[in-house]
């Protein structure tokens, strides 16, 4: 079993940043590909970004990309998602999840899923 907690969340105005954090328990941090997904009111759950097992692999969301970096320290058990240039449109509960493989992930299908982060930005 696996648990991830997110922080890092607030209100933010646009163009703003903000970075989320997400720590995991466990020995086997290293062995999983870690991700963000986020959710709005209404809305569906959409893929942001994904990290292979080492790091040296990310994939983006479409509405992200050039704005969001995906990092891990599997060191500290952490992932991280760094937000730039926020706007309105990002506003969402930020999921951090854990899987055992990327395409996993990208398929909205992980083994693992955290509480949740609020993220609102305002205009």
């Amino acid at each position: 079993q696996v648990q991830l907690v997110e922080s890092g969340g607030g209100l933010v105005q646009a163009g703003g940043s903000l970075r989320l954090s997400c720590a995991t328990s466990g020995r086997t941090f290293s062995s999983y590909a870690m991700g963000w997904f986020r959710q709005a009111p209404g809305k569906e759950r959409e893929f942001v970004a994904a990290a292979d097992r080492s790091g040296s692999i990310t994939y983006y969301g479409d509405s992200v990309k050039g704005r969001f970096t995906i990092s891990r320290d599997n060191a500290k058990n952490t992932v991280y998602l760094q937000m730039n240039n926020l706007k309105p449109g990002d506003t969402a509960v930020y999921y951090c999840a854990a899987s055992s493989t990327t395409i996993s992930l990208r398929k909205l299908s992980p083994n693992y899923w955290g509480q949740g982060t609020q993220v609102t930005v305002s205009s």
